[in-house]
């Protein structure tokens, strides 16, 4: 029969080496758990259905429904690494020293490449609306498809030598049996945060900035045109300018207040070791991006609409369904 230090212990066959509990309360603890289930389970189907909808319909095969579609594959895959999140919350690892530099290592590149996306996006939407007329000359498939290859590339390597002493002694950080931590010096932390975090907010906040403006520009110009016209019209210029203004807002500031918390909590002093289950709450905020990213980018498609109706209803299984129209 276990004693009640035992319970405690993450390996009670382990007395002397293993590892203790996180002393979460219960309801903390469940709370956390059913939150992270649920985010995984949001972000996994959202973004399967971005995926299926891009890949199968020939008609979506856009440069900026490329970005999407490397958005959504990177947000799926977080999916799965919210399922490894939640057998960490009571603060024990039980996958082993190698799946918990893996599981870090994939976290860092999925992220980078998701917030990489991002900032591709931001710059395919600012020549789509700054420079219209040039758009399908600097913005082709094949360039598009080179972006996203090089914004895979470029995170995967990054983060591979960010994280090469963890990768050449997985565990050597582990106080006890249970734990899964990493160290990142002060100098590659600095250097991530500017790459990974401070940079790409810095381009998709000017670029966005810049797009709203052309638009209030163009919306005024329409506003003078039409300003002999029927009453009708001029409601309808206010309406697309709220829109712009709203939805470039949500875009900003959903993606600062999910992802900043995660960037500024690693700041903790000269080297940061990082624990799966003490920042549960923090990466939830960070996970949640990836379940809006879908509702941001692609929801408000009137397409994206029509092929969830194509998919849910088995359409897609018919003979010469990649060449419905929905646009």
């Amino acid at each position: 029969m276990q004693t009640l230090d035992e319970l405690d212990l993450c390996f009670p066959q382990l007395l002397n080496a293993s590892c203790r509990k996180t002393a979460l309360p219960p309801a903390v603890s469940m709370i956390t758990y059913i939150m992270l289930t649920f985010i995984g389970l949001l972000t996994l189907m959202l973004n399967l259905l971005v995926i299926v909808s891009i890949s199968h319909f020939r008609q979506l095969y856009t440069p900026t429904n490329i970005l999407l579609l490397s958005l959504a594959i990177s947000d799926f895959l977080v999916g799965f690494l919210i399922f490894i999140q939640t057998s960490a919350i009571d603060g024990c690892w039980f996958l082993g020293d190698f799946m918990c530099i893996l599981y870090y290592v994939l976290e860092y590149i999925i992220v980078a490449s998701s917030i990489g996306t991002m900032v591709l996006i931001s710059v395919d939407r600012y020549v789509a609306i700054c420079d219209p007329m040039h758009y399908r000359t600097k913005v082709t498939e094949k360039r598009v498809k080179m972006c996203v290859c090089a914004c895979w590339g470029c995170a995967t390597l990054c983060h591979c030598v960010l994280l090469r002493h963890n990768l050449k002694q997985p565990g050597s950080l582990n106080s006890c049996s249970g734990e899964c931590v990493i160290l990142i010096n002060n100098i590659s932390l600095v250097i991530d945060m500017t790459v990974s975090f401070i940079g790409p907010v810095i381009v998709v906040v000017v670029l966005y900035l810049r797009i709203f403006v052309a638009v209030i520009v163009q919306v005024r110009a329409m506003r003078v045109r039409t300003a002999a016209g029927p009453q009708q019209s001029s409601v309808k210029v206010k309406k697309s300018e709220m829109k712009a203004a709203r939805t470039l807002g949500v875009v900003i500031v959903v993606f600062l207040l999910c992802v900043g918390p995660f960037f500024s909590s690693a700041v903790t002093g000269e080297d940061i070791l990082l624990n799966v289950s003490s920042d549960a709450f923090v990466i939830l905020f960070f996970y949640f991006n990836s379940s809006l990213n879908p509702l941001i980018y692609a929801f408000f498609y009137p397409w994206f609409r029509k092929s969830i109706k194509l998919i849910f209803t088995l359409q897609i299984l018919k003979p010469g369904s990649s060449d419905f129209k929905l646009m």
